[in-house]
């Protein structure tokens, strides 16, 4: 069933140039990118994306990483998207995540682990929602 799904290239991976690896690993698993915009973050739009987080000990951390540098949202494409995206992200802790996987491959640590991915296609269609246009995204 073809379905769509969100990412967001984390400042982490775009500080270091890797927007091109990602979307080559994104690629390779058989996904399309649909549309795709680099922006700066507001400390708004951080504190409302990650608010499912706002009681845990890391949200202020989670904001202030997220605004500190550019990143990449994208909307994705593909058979199962959302569960072929988690599966090419791999584990939240880049020790954890399989060889492959763009966390293992390019995150730094849990807290800088390069991607975000939606975990349902319902939440997937709220955070496309929150940085696209109708208009922005094909089809």
């Amino acid at each position: 069933m073809t379905e769509r799904t969100f990412s967001i290239i984390k400042p982490d991976a775009t500080e270091r140039n890797l927007t091109g690896k990602v979307n080559a690993m994104i690629e390779g698993a058989g996904l399309r990118i649909v549309a795709q915009r680099r922006i700066q973050m507001s400390k708004a739009q951080a504190e409302k994306f990650y608010e499912v987080h706002a009681a845990r000990p890391f949200y202020g951390e989670l904001v202030e990483f997220m605004t500190r540098s550019p990143v990449v949202v994208q909307v994705l494409e593909g058979d199962n998207a959302v569960a072929r995206y988690r599966e090419v992200m791999g584990a939240t802790n880049p020790e954890h995540a399989a060889a492959g996987t763009i966390r293992k491959e390019v995150a730094i640590s849990v807290g800088e682990n390069s991607v975000h991915g939606s975990d349902s296609a319902e939440n997937a269609a709220i955070e496309i929602a929150q940085f696209f246009t109708a208009d922005q995204v094909p089809g």
